[in-house]
């Protein structure tokens, strides 16, 4: 593996976060390409890094505070994950009513190969002392926010039993490659099956508290609030979900023979089966997959479909993990807009006169 002693700023220096979704329409191989990759910060990119002085530091309640450096994580254990990523308001614009955020369609999501150290490992060896409840990541990445004053960097937090899953790592490679600077480099948090806003980019501090962490990007943002007197909830693991890559919706095919495909995923476990109904959900048909059950991977489908007749069609698809979860046909409407998973509902129209 290659070694990146520096990185300059990005070329486009984007002084509002950006957001970029990935294209599903362009879904073909399970691996997607750095340039496709769904991008969504908080704050503007950090200033340049200088690997030479980046350090990351682990301290709070610890016996054994300390910080290591860039090539100190790549002398130690590395190990590589196939892990889908997805932001927890992705296909936000599909609630009814609306709700606030940015308005994410199919494209909020992604999967690669991570390579890197294992969380538990950088932590063990910090000696965590009996009185540890929680574990805080910081990025980099600062700014400000229209509900709190002040100045905060991306800070988020993980209870400790969580944390100290070996699955957990922290990422300095992506497919293969230095991780690229739009996706955190020099390291990053990847917490599979878990919403994206768990992999904090830009990493430079872990620290163990004895407290439940309140920062704004734990307790305002990313929780499920009803707008009702229910408690509001923690978002963590990725619900079960099923996307339609293509046909698009409102498409117009010609007669015959089509593809439906798309991909499914569950942060619970792998997903098992998936099933696909072109009559609005009256019968419904298995359709195949396309790569292999992985624990922490979205995973590609396919159904043949012999159109005989013109006309409108409406199409679902849904699947279950093996844990036995499944879609709801109504979406869990919150006041942000995180965790849709509703069953996906597209209409095409065959015409016949089409070649």
């Amino acid at each position: 593996m290659m070694v990146v002693l520096y990185t300059p700023y990005p070329i486009t220096r984007k002084l509002i976060p950006e957001v970029q979704e990935f294209p599903m329409l362009a879904l073909s191989d399970q691996v997607t390409p750095q340039q496709l990759f769904f991008i969504h910060n908080h704050f503007k990119y950090p200033s340049q890094v200088n690997i030479r002085a980046w350090q990351l530091h682990i301290g709070g309640c610890v016996d054994r505070p300390y910080s290591l450096r860039y090539e100190d994580l790549l002398r130690m254990p590395q190990v590589t994950m196939p892990v889908t990523l997805e932001c927890a308001g992705d296909q936000r614009s599909f609630f009814q009513p609306k709700t606030r955020g940015e308005q994410w369609t199919l494209g909020g999501i992604s999967h690669a190969y991570w390579s890197g150290v294992r969380l538990s490992e950088v932590l063990r060896a910090a000696r965590i002392r009996s009185q540890g409840v929680e574990v805080t990541f910081a990025g980099m990445d600062r700014g400000f926010r229209t509900d709190r004053p002040g100045e905060f960097a991306y800070v988020r937090s993980l209870p400790l039993e969580t944390a100290m899953n070996p699955d957990i790592l922290i990422a300095l490679y992506m497919n293969g490659q230095p991780l690229p600077f739009k996706h955190g480099y020099p390291a990053r948090m990847i917490v599979p099956g878990w919403y994206g806003m768990a992999s904090v980019k830009w990493l430079n501090r872990i620290e163990v508290i004895d407290h439940r962490f309140d920062g704004p990007f734990q307790v305002s943002d990313y929780v499920y609030d009803r707008g009702d007197d229910r408690p509001r909830e923690p978002v963590t693991k990725i619900r079960p979900h099923a996307v339609i890559a293509r046909p698009a919706d409102q498409e117009v095919l010609p007669q015959g023979e089509h593809w439906i495909a798309g991909m499914a995923i569950s942060g619970d476990g792998p997903v098992v089966r998936v099933e696909v109904s072109v009559d609005n959900g009256l019968t419904w048909i298995p359709a195949s997959w396309l790569d292999p059950p992985e624990r922490y991977a979205w995973r590609r489908w396919a159904y043949r479909w012999n159109v005989t007749e013109s006309g409108s069609y409406d199409v679902k698809a849904r699947v279950w993990d093996d844990a036995g979860n499944s879609q709801p046909v109504q979406a869990d409407w919150n006041v942000k807009g995180y965790g849709y998973h509703a069953i996906q509902h597209i209409k095409v129209y065959v015409d016949f006169s089409r070649p």
